[in-house]
C-alpha cells in the first residue's frame, strides 16, 4: 500500500472512526487479558509447563559461553571414557566366546579321534629341557622378543613355593622423540611452509617447544604402563609417534601468538544441527557409537527438534524394556540406569543446542587437557581459529571439538576428504606427520554462532596477516556451503583479539 496521505503514519485505504468517536479500546482490552493471563497461568498444570520451558528456552539462550563450553569438553571427555571401556568390554566377551569355540572344537576333535597303537620309546636318563626363545611382530607393531631360560634346580615340592623359580621378566623400550624446532627441521615433512608462511621463518627464532608435546608423549608412556601386561592394549607403533612437534610462537612485531603442530589426520564423524541439517540417517540416528555433539556448541535458532533426539529416546525406551525384563542382572540394570541419566542429559542440550556436523563443518579437534587448560596463553580453545596446510594448501577452519590425552592429529570428515576423497570415518586422510595446524590462540568470537565458512576465511586471512601474511601465488581455501537445505549463514560476529 502507498502512504500519499498528509500523516506519515497513515496507510492509504484505511480511515480513522468518523467525527471524532473513538473505537473500541484493543490496545487496553488486550493488555488486561496478558495481565491477566499472567496471573493465573502458574497455577494451572498447562501454565507453569508453559513457564518451565520458555525458562528453559532463555537459560539456554542466554547461558554464559564459560559455563556452556566447560559443559561441552566435559561431555566429550565422558563420552570418550564410555566408548574406551565399552571397548574393552566388548573385547573381553569376543575372547570368551572364541576360547568358549576353541575348547568345544577340540574336545570334539578328542571324541572323534582314532586312538593309535602305542610305540615303545626309549628312555630318557636328564633333563632335555632348554634355553630358546622366539622373535615376532605384534600387531601393535611392536618387535617382541622371547627367551625362555631353563637351569636345573632342586626339589618340585621344593620349587613351587619359590617365587623366583617360575617367573618372566618382561621389558618395553620405547624411544621417546625429539621435537623439530627449525623451518629446515619443519620442512621435513612439508617443503612448502616456508613459501606458504612467509612469517614463519622470523618467528622461529624465538620459538619455544610447547610443554604440551612433552605432556603428550608423558601421557602416552603412562598408558603404556598402564596396559604393559595386556600386549593387545598397547598403543601401535604407529599410534605411539603422531606428533612431530608442538611449537610456542610468537610474531616479533604484533606479538600474535601461533600454537603450531605437526602430526597426522585422522577423522571425527560427530556432531548435530537440527536447525541446519533437519534429518540423517537412520544408521547415525540409530547409532550406539555417534556422538551428536561437539565442544563448540550455540544457542539453538529454530524449533526444529534435532533429528539425534528420535534416536536417544529410542535407546531410552529400548533400556526400561530391559529393566523390565527380570531376567537382567543387577550390574546390567545398574549399567543401564546410568546410562539412561548420560542419554537424557544429552537429549536435553539437544533441544537447547546445536553443535558443528563433521560431515560438513571443516575444523579440527585438539586434545581435551589443552582445551581445559589454564595458565597457559598458548593453549587453544574451542571456536580459535586455525589453518590446516597439507602439501601447498591453506584450509581455514576453527578448533571444533576436544579429542583424547594420548594422540593429536584429528579433523573432521569434510576437512578430511577435502584432503583425500578416499578418507572416511574408517579410514585418515593422511597418514604420514605432513599436516601442519597452525592455531591462533585467543582469537575466538564473543559470541559462538553457527558456522560461516566465508567470515572464517576472511579472519583466518586477517591473522595470518599478523604473523607476516601468505606467500606469493597462494591462497586460502574456499568452502562451500553443501547442507542439502542451504541453511543462510548468520552475519558475521564481532572478535575477541585480546592476547
Amino acid at each position: 500500500m502507498s502512504m500519499s496521505s498528509s500523516d506519515p503514519h497513515q496507510i492509504d485505504g484505511l480511515s480513522r472512526p468518523a467525527g471524532g468517536r473513538r473505537g473500541f479500546p484493543w490496545f487496553r482490552a488486550t493488555l488486561f487479558v496478558v495481565v491477566v493471563a499472567g496471573v493465573v497461568a502458574p497455577f494451572t498444570d498447562p501454565g507453569r509447563k508453559i513457564l518451565r520451558e520458555g525458562k528453559r528456552w532463555l537459560e539456554a539462550r542466554n547461558a554464559t559461553p564459560a559455563s556452556s563450553e566447560a559443559d561441552d569438553i566435559l561431555r566429550q571427555a565422558e563420552a570418550q571414557l564410555r566408548e574406551e571401556y565399552e571397548t574393552k568390554l566388548e573385547a573381553l566377551r569376543r575372547e570368551a566366546e572364541e576360547a568358549k569355540k576353541a575348547r568345544m572344537t577340540a574336545e570334539q576333535a578328542a571324541k572323534n579321534a582314532t586312538p593309535a597303537e602305542p610305540e615303545a620309546l626309549p628312555p630318557i636318563r636328564a633333563h632335555t629341557a632348554s634355553t630358546g626363545g622366539d622373535v615376532r611382530k605384534l600387531r601393535s607393531e611392536i618387535t617382541l622378543e622371547t627367551k625362555v631360560e631353563v637351569e636345573e634346580g632342586g626339589l618340585a615340592s621344593v620349587e613351587r613355593k619359590d617365587d623366583s623359580a617360575y617367573a618372566a621378566k618382561y621389558t618395553l623400550s620405547v624411544r621417546v622423540p625429539k621435537p623439530s624446532k627449525t623451518l629446515a627441521e619443519l620442512q621435513t615433512v612439508n617443503p612448502h611452509l616456508g613459501k606458504l608462511l612467509p612469517g614463519l621463518e622470523p618467528m622461529l627464532e624465538d620459538a619455544e617447544v610447547s610443554r604440551w608435546f612433552y605432556k603428550l608423549y608423558e601421557n602416552k608412556t603412562k598408558r603404556l604402563k598402564a596396559n604393559a601386561t595386556n600386549l593387545s592394549e598397547l598403543l601401535t607403533r604407529h599410534n605411539f609417534y603422531d606428533c612431530e612437534t608442538i611449537l610456542n610462537l610468537r610474531h616479533p612485531e604484533t606479538k600474535r601468538r601461533v600454537f603450531l603442530m605437526q602430526a597426522e589426520m585422522d577423522v571425527v564423524s560427530d556432531g548435530s544441527d537440527g536447525d541446519r541439517l533437519a534429518t540423517m540417517p537412520d544408521e547415525i540416528v540409530n547409532s550406539t557409537h555417534y556422538q551428536p555433539f561437539t565442544s563448540y556448541g550455540w544457542p539453538k535458532q529454530t524449533k526444529t527438534p534435532n533429528p539425534m533426539v528420535a534416536g536417544w529416546e529410542k535407546r531410552i525406551g529400548n533400556a526400561k524394556a530391559e529393566l523390565a525384563d527380570p531376567k537382567t542382572t543387577a550390574a546390567r540394570k545398574a549399567w543401564l540406569k546410568d546410562r539412561m541419566a548420560y542419554l537424557k542429559r544429552g537429549i536435553e542440550d539437544m533441544k537447547y543446542r546445536s553443535f558443528l556436523i563433521a560431515e560438513y563443518d571443516p575444523f579440527i579437534v585438539i586434545s581435551v587437557d589443552l582445551l581445559t587448560a589454564s595458565g597457559d596463553p598458548f593453549a587453544p580453545r574451542a571456536g580459535d581459529y586455525a589453518v590446516v596446510v597439507h602439501e601447498d594448501v591453506l584450509y581455514p577452519a576453527i578448533v571444533g571439538d576436544g579429542g583424547p590425552t594420548f594422540k593429536v592429529g584429528e579433523a573432521s570428515l569434510r576437512m578430511a576428504k577435502q584432503l583425500n576423497e578416499r578418507a572416511s570415518p574408517y579410514s585418515r586422510p593422511v597418514s604420514d606427520l605432513t599436516v601442519t595446524y597452525v592455531v591462533f590462540p585467543n582469537s575466538r568470537e564473543k559470541k559462538k554462532q553457527p558456522p560461516n565458512y566465508e567470515a572464517w576465511r576472511s579472519k583466518c586471512r586477517e591473522l595470518l596477516g599478523e604473523v607476516g601474511g601468505i606467500g606469493e601465488g597462494a591462497e586460502l581455501f574456499e568452502w562451500e556451503n553443501l547442507l542439502p537445505d542451504k541453511a543462510p549463514e548468520m552475519a558475521e560476529p564481532e572478535s575477541d583479539d585480546s592476547e
